[in-house]
């Protein structure tokens, strides 16, 4: 092969490979911040954050840090049922609690719906364009998606079933410890899986060689958002 075809294909894949690396922490970032957005709008979580706000209201932790932890709690449990995490599964873990913190120090709590739905809109909208971004760089699935895909494999349950039942509990378990439920549980969980499907087809990454991403085949993560 001549030298500079080779030097073109290694310039392209770096190229790639850092398209994606980007994407994925651009993407978990704005989930961090997403998620704090959805606390300082006060009228409702997302499934585990309403988790997390609850152990955090137990704990004197803060939401991001106990995030963290869960997080790494989740990902030990991927051990008995023989998942392999990726770098976006760790990355993940940390990146997340950290944006989410670093948002929640800046961002003050508002008061009055006027300020508070915008703000809601906003944490699920930006929430949707975050999980696309960093599923779209394929860098693995986040350890609580990993769980939901390894439960599914072993017990043969559909992921509609094994989504629904590990998330009511996370919610109950979160709101019995002082989580957030309300209009915003609601509307997450019925705006993500849409707004996830769309902004993983707008950041879709073609392959290397020139072909292109199906963001509608089967990948773990993708597979879970078409529930």
């Amino acid at each position: 092969m001549h030298q500079s075809t080779i030097t073109t294909r290694g310039v392209i894949v770096s190229a790639y490979l850092t398209r994606r690396l980007v994407q994925l922490y651009i993407g978990l970032t704005l989930y961090g911040v997403s998620s704090a957005l959805l606390v300082r709008g006060g009228l409702g979580l997302e499934p585990w954050g309403v988790l997390h706000q609850g152990l955090a209201e137990r704990t004197g932790l803060t939401i991001g840090v106990i995030s963290i932890i869960v997080g790494a709690l989740v990902l030990l449990l991927w051990i008995p049922i023989r998942q392999r995490p990726g770098l976006g599964t760790v990355s993940n873990v940390f990146v997340i609690g950290i944006a989410m913190d670093g948002t929640l120090a800046v961002v003050p709590d508002v008061h009055g719906l006027g300020l508070q739905i915008p703000l809601l809109v906003a944490g699920i909208v930006l929430n949707g364009v975050a999980t696309g971004l960093y599923i779209s760089a394929r860098f693995g699935p986040g350890p609580r998606d990993g769980l939901m895909t390894g439960l599914h494999r072993l017990t043969g349950r559909s992921i509609r079933l094994v989504r629904t039942a590990i998330e009511v509990a996370v919610v109950a378990t979160g709101f019995v410890l002082g989580g957030s439920v309300g209009l915003g549980t609601v509307a997450y969980a019925l705006a993500i899986g849409p707004l996830a499907q769309l902004f993983l087809r707008v950041f879709a990454i073609p392959e290397a060689d020139g072909g292109s991403t199906v963001v509608a085949g089967g990948t773990p993560e993708q597979a879970i958002l078409r529930q």
